[in-house]
């Protein structure tokens, strides 16, 4: 007998849509997303020095938290008597506290600056402040004199800038790409509203999930994580969606019940998008191994995100779907009897042809490209300065530039020794320290100092490295003494980045195996499917690294990228392979694994290659943030997505699978059967 479909009754359709848009409404509208007090250490990694020393700055009772500097420039000339003097006027009226030693002329008399401590833990508090400080400064400046506003408070308040409006322009950005995208594939002008309404209610559902989930249990996030989030929804979700509709369409040229069509196309496709999302997500909770906090929050919400996309596109939308006739694919109405050419007469199926002709040669020639792209592996840097960091400079990147020619260059950005020690022994041995220029204790409290180092470099140089690395050999035997500051910061980074990197990287590889090897129940080709995934990363990487520092500019890429970039490249761009493989499989048990994936190439061609354009794309996307690390990370997953698509699955795979024959499967072993029906037909 046969199994009747689980879609069978448009109203049990019409209850599932609209659970899944109560359930929907009710968290959006009563819930909202989750919110959570940020913290000092949350960008950094756990257990390195710059982060015990900020722990023990955040110890400090009424802490001034940062600094803003700002920096008076003689619009001509230098600054005369009468000009210092107004300035030292106006030092005594901008915002409040001490001011420390007032104003202090350059040596070369062109400029002056005036350091402004700034209380407040929170981002918003220090934005504010600056913001307020900017607009105080440009009524009240003396005719004649230029005032930026520099130093780490005001870094921090144009990073907060950046991402002020952000995520609702990432967001419509992406949207709309999407949905560009779904109209050139589907040629239809009603089609493309159903997976976008679909996938647009699952990102929004996500943020406010993942939000609470991390809230609930005290997990960090930054303001780029729900950006991410809603990119890798809007990607894997469309993807998803695309391949469940294209073998819908498949089913309806086949089958006179929608219902029947629905449910064996929900069967076939379950399976891979199940397997897909689940590699997705158990790549995604490796992060939570991270030292950093940040990152750790960004797993756990990508991963709430990944089910949530699978589950409203398994669910919501073939009910959504059921709710209409055959007729929401005008023009191209799919009607029993049409005849599905696609396994042995398509475009796709000519080009498995043409590589099946001469699979050896494909194999190497394509392993040869990817070797010569990946070449630029050797030459990558990674730590980016933080004058780097904006794809637009801002106010407090252009201001330390300027600072930095009349004053020492670490001026702008000060280091902080804090110690539970004698502070005047600590800060003999940090005066005494080469590189140091100036130092001085700013806060002393609840057993707490503070030490104020002026660098004689400038921040992110390699000159600022070795002072830093200077300064920690010597204080080495001061107890509970740390060093912080951005050039410290950067150094601890980057280890703990190498640290993630040694321990995540091989495991994320081995969970992508162990998922391949439960799916195919075989051995050869998890393998060869990892391994072209990997290839596919290097040559990404290699590739990009050439873009950056050849068309756009960047001296090194920021040290989150390679993991990353890894991460979503490994996890996203191996279910192509899926979709292939798995259609690969169920057309081999009927016809050999030769023309099994010819015909799953020709078959899934199309949708993955939509598929694939429309996730790069959307990774794309990520450019409209003006922060180089976003814009990188883009950068590679779009390469790395349009070389497995168009390349590797096109190429490679369906190469390696007709060269090995059943090997491919080892040990499992499919028959020829050439003459027997294919699964649509026969069912």
């Amino acid at each position: 007998m046969a199994r009747t479909p689980w879609l069978a009754s448009s109203r049990r359709a019409w209850a599932v849509v609209l659970l899944g848009f109560i359930v929907a409404g009710l968290l959006l509208g009563l819930v909202g997303e989750g919110g959570r007090s940020q913290r000092p250490t949350d960008d950094l990694p756990r257990g390195m020095d710059s982060t015990q020393a900020t722990e023990l700055r955040d110890a400090l009772p009424d802490d001034d938290s940062s600094v803003a500097i700002v920096l008076f420039t003689a619009e001509r000339g230098e600054l005369d008597r009468e000009a210092l003097d107004s300035l030292n006027d106006l030092a005594t009226t901008i915002g409040s506290g001490e001011r420390g030693p007032g104003v202090q002329p350059s040596e070369d008399g062109t400029a002056a600056l005036l350091v402004v401590p700034v209380t407040g833990a929170s981002a918003t508090d220090t934005e504010a402040f600056v913001s307020d400080l900017r607009d105080e400064l440009d009524r009240s400046v003396p005719a004649g004199v230029a005032a930026q506003v520099t130093g780490p408070a005001a870094v921090e308040a144009d990073l907060a800038q950046v991402f002020q409006g952000a995520n609702t322009k990432l967001l419509l950005v992406t949207a709309s790409v999407v949905a560009l995208l779904l109209v050139i594939t589907y040629r239809s002008p009603v089609l493309w509203l159903v997976p976008l309404l679909v996938v647009g209610l699952a990102d929004r559902l996500a943020a406010v999930l993942a939000t609470r989930v991390m809230a609930a249990f005290d997990v960090a996030w930054n303001e780029s994580t729900v950006g991410i989030l809603s990119v890798l929804v809007f990607g894997a979700g469309t993807n998803y969606a695309l391949l469940l509709i294209s073998r819908y369409r498949d089913e309806l040229k086949v089958h006179d019940d929608r219902s029947e069509a629905m449910s064996l196309a929900l069967r076939r496709t379950a399976e891979a998008v199940l397997t897909s999302a689940g590699t997705v997500v158990a790549g995604l909770l490796t992060l939570l191994l991270s030292l950093t906090p940040t990152t750790r929050g960004l797993g756990l919400a990508c991963a709430v995100g990944i089910v949530v996309a699978a589950a409203y596109v398994l669910v919501v939308l073939p009910a959504l779907l059921m709710l209409f006739g055959r007729w929401i694919f005008w023009p191209l109405v799919p009607h029993r009897g049409d005849e599905v050419l696609v396994e042995t007469h398509s475009w796709w199926r000519r080009v498995g042809d043409t590589v099946a002709a001469r699979p050896g040669t494909f194999i190497v020639g394509t392993l040869l490209l990817l070797a010569v792209l990946a070449a630029g592996l050797f030459r990558i840097d990674t730590g980016l300065k933080q004058s780097d960091q904006f794809l637009d400079k801002p106010e407090a990147i252009s201001a330390s530039e300027r600072l930095a020619e009349s004053f020492p260059a670490g001026t702008s950005d000060p280091t902080q020794v804090l110690t539970r020690a004698d502070a005047d022994q600590v800060l003999r041995t940090v005066e005494e320290t080469t590189g140091v220029s100036s130092a001085r204790v700013s806060i002393s409290a609840a057993g707490i100092s503070q030490i104020d180092v002026v660098l004689d470099a400038a921040p992110s140089s390699p000159a600022a490295a070795a002072a830093i690395e200077a300064l920690r050999d010597r204080l080495t035997t001061y107890d509970d003494t740390h060093v912080a500051g951005s050039a410290a910061t950067a150094i601890d980074s980057e280890a703990g980045a190498q640290r993630d990197q040694r321990l995540l990287l091989p495991l994320i590889l081995l969970l992508v195996l162990g998922v391949l090897l439960v799916l195919l129940r075989s051995v050869v080709a998890p393998l060869l499917l990892v391994t072209t995934v990997l290839a596919t990363f290097a040559a990404a990487l290699g590739s990009s690294w050439w873009l950056f520092t050849g068309l756009l500019g960047f001296d090194a890429l920021d040290v989150d990228v390679v993991l990353f970039g890894f991460l979503f490249l490994v996890a996203l761009g191996v279910d192509y392979n899926i979709f292939l493989v798995t259609r690969a499989r169920e057309e081999s048990r009927a016809h050999g694994t030769r023309e099994g994936m010819l015909r799953a190439l020709a078959a899934t061609g199309g949708v993955i290659t939509s598929a694939g354009i429309l996730l790069a794309a959307v990774f794309a996307v990520l450019g409209v943030l003006p922060l180089v690390v976003l814009a990188q990370l883009g950068v590679v997953i779009c390469v790395g997505v349009l070389l497995d698509t168009l390349l590797v699955r096109t190429v490679l795979v369906p190469a390696l699978g007709v060269r090995l024959g059943d090997r491919f499967w080892w040990p499992r072993r499919f028959t020829e059967a050439a003459a027997a029906p294919s699964p649509s037909a026969a069912e």
